[in-house]
């Protein structure tokens, strides 16, 4: 069974795009690979469907990030079981990126979800309420808390590594 054109142009189209949000909010490059896929292999069969939409990455977007706060709270349970475990160091290309998914990852999943959505995928506040369930000035009220918290994490973590 091969993918009909327009899935296959749309997955090349929308895929990477997809994986770069996930990878922030997750922190780990290859769950949000896995996430993304999972989210188009959920898609293919009802492609026909979904292509009909007026946004299809909508689609998927919401199932990938709905896979991924799944995980997410698998994990804290799991956390919450194993208290010994220690977090992984985080890899990343370069220091910066390294940093910035570090203090991504020091912030509640909710603030994390929208500057992801916000700044990665160019989401407005609108679509991110829409799409979170959320009232607008509640978006607005984790983003900001949200800046606020990467501002002091970024300037702890460039003191840190400047002395």
């Amino acid at each position: 069974m091969t993918a009909p054109p327009d899935f296959a142009e749309f997955y090349a189209a929308t895929f990477g795009r997809l994986a770069a949000q996930l990878h922030a909010f997750t922190g780990d490059l290859a769950e949000a690979q896995d996430l993304v896929q999972e989210a188009f292999s959920r898609a293919y069969p009802r492609w026909e469907r979904i292509a009909a939409y007026d946004d299809p990455a909508a689609w998927v977007r919401r199932v990938a990030w709905n896979l991924a706060i799944s995980r997410w709270r698998q994990v804290r349970r799991v956390m919450h079981w194993r208290r010994d475990l220690v977090a992984d160091d985080i890899p990343g290309p370069d220091a910066a990126n390294v940093d910035l998914i570090r203090a991504l990852r020091l912030l509640p999943a909710k603030q994390r979800q929208v500057v992801v959505m916000h700044y990665m995928s160019g989401l407005s506040i609108t679509e991110i309420a829409d799409f979170t369930g959320a009232a607008e000035g509640t978006v607005k009220s984790w983003l900001h808390r949200a800046r606020t918290a990467l501002a002091v994490h970024l300037e702890t973590s460039e003191e840190v590594s400047r002395g």
